[in-house]
């Protein structure tokens, strides 16, 4: 990762060494599980059914894991602050959202000027969002292979350190 200013920075948990990986969980926050959406993402029932399976809060908890390279030597039960570049969130906010948004407006605005039927819009907004969302898939790929995406490992966490850099 190139040097970057201007980080998003997370707190993570270590939940598993495997040879020179370490796979990480990213540590909710406090306000996490009190918004409206809480059941829908597990964090409200969280305790309520800590067994596995699938559509499980487990299986939802375990399906954000991530690996890092183990360089720090780093041990089950440690946490740490890892970041992500803000260019490359950025980046990937355009990507899986504005890519598929702005083709599928620009084939409808095509369609409407050419045609000037609704149906035909709607017909060319549709196509246009898909090849937006195929389009998207592609450039993900690209910056995931290039790791722009990937957390990086920038510290072990202070004791009672949370997300805002303060300690409780």
């Amino acid at each position: 990762m190139s040097p970057d200013l201007h980080t998003v920075e997370g707190i993570a948990r270590v939940v598993d060494i495997q040879g020179a990986t370490a796979w990480l969980e990213p540590e909710q926050t406090s306000s996490c599980g009190s918004c409206a959406s809480a059941s829908s993402c597990g964090a409200g029932a969280r305790d309520a059914n800590p067994a596995g399976g699938i559509g499980t809060v487990a299986n939802r908890i375990a399906a954000r894991r991530f690996a890092l390279d183990n360089a720090g030597g780093l041990h089950v039960g440690e946490r740490v602050v890892v970041g992500v570049a803000e260019r490359a969130l950025i980046r990937a906010a355009l990507t899986a959202y504005g890519l598929p948004l702005a083709t599928a407006l620009t084939a409808g605005g095509i369609a409407e000027s050419t045609w000037g039927s609704d149906l035909a819009t709607m017909a060319a907004m549709a196509g246009g969002l898909g090849f937006g969302l195929l389009l998207a898939r592609l450039v993900a790929r690209r910056l995931s292979v290039r790791g722009e995406l990937a957390p990086h490992f920038l510290r072990r966490a202070k004791p009672g350190e949370t997300c805002g850099g303060s300690t409780t």
